[in-house]
């Protein structure tokens, strides 16, 4: 089942979205799905109507928490040595990272290499702390597609990646999520300009989604709506002002941002 966020001028709300690519529906719901369970309100409205904008569709409710360096391609790529795997890499982003499909990546003005990263995004839906991987999947909600936006030149220059790592719109989220997904062996792929960069399955992942969920759960509360990003293939590549670029995670869809510098 795939849940929007989404706007027709007025408040946001949640749709269950309906129908084959190109004819969607959105049904739309009392409520927000993820805390109580919605219930079909009888609207319908097309995807496609004028007024219809989807926004990221969810807002992590106290942080996203990313694994490093999760593909051995993309550390090699970078130099770096691949991370044990009882010790992976975290980082956080605040939710002020967060935009939507279609929103603007606005690159920060102390950086001048700001590159994509395309990454599978799991929406916690549970209290979750101290889980196995083998209970895990109880705890999520469901997935959505992440871009890990970087700066590049501050991450290289720093030991802490804060500045590199959280900069407004730097996480843009969507298009909805996804509640079912074999998420074992689905691939995740961007594009810049239409050009692809990057392209792999999540097969290649060292700690896979269940064990990334236990593994930050071991570290940290995860409340609903926070998200936990997975990694990012080798490929990653520079943005510049008027680029326009895609994530697209089978199964679940494509994640479209313009990029801007003010």
């Amino acid at each position: 089942m795939r849940i929007a966020r989404f706007t027709t001028g007025d408040d946001p709300r949640y749709a269950i979205v309906d129908g084959e690519e190109g004819s969607e529906e959105l049904v739309v719901l009392t409520g927000d799905p993820m805390y109580v369970p919605g219930q079909p309100t009888g609207e319908r409205i097309p995807l496609s109507q004028d007024n219809v904008r989807l926004l990221a569709p969810v807002i992590p409710r106290s942080k996203a928490v990313c694994l490093g360096r999760n593909y051995a391609e993309h550390a090699k790529e970078m130099g770096n040595a691949v991370p044990e795997p009882e010790l992976p890499i975290l980082f956080l982003k605040p939710n002020t990272t967060v935009i939507g499909p279609d929103d603007p990546i606005v690159l920060p003005e102390y950086s001048q290499d700001v590159q994509i990263e395309a990454e599978l995004a799991i929406v916690i839906g549970r209290i979750c702390k101290e889980v196995s991987a083998e209970t895990a999947e109880q705890y999520i909600y469901g997935y959505t597609c992440a871009n890990d936006l970087t700066a590049r030149d501050l991450q290289r220059q720093e030991n802490q990646w804060f500045r590199a790592k959280a900069f407004d719109t730097s996480l843009p989220l969507g298009p909805w999520i996804e509640t079912e997904l074999m998420h074992d062996d689905v691939l995740v792929s961007s594009r810049i300009n239409g050009e692809t960069k990057q392209n792999a399955s999540t097969q290649e992942m060292m700690l896979g989604v269940l064990e990334a969920v236990a593994a930050v759960s071991e570290v940290t509360t995860l409340l609903p709506g926070d998200v936990i990003l997975t990694g990012t293939p080798a490929g990653v590549t520079k943005v510049d002002h008027g680029d326009v670029v895609e994530v697209e995670i089978e199964d679940i869809g494509i994640l479209r941002n313009p990029v801007i510098r003010r």
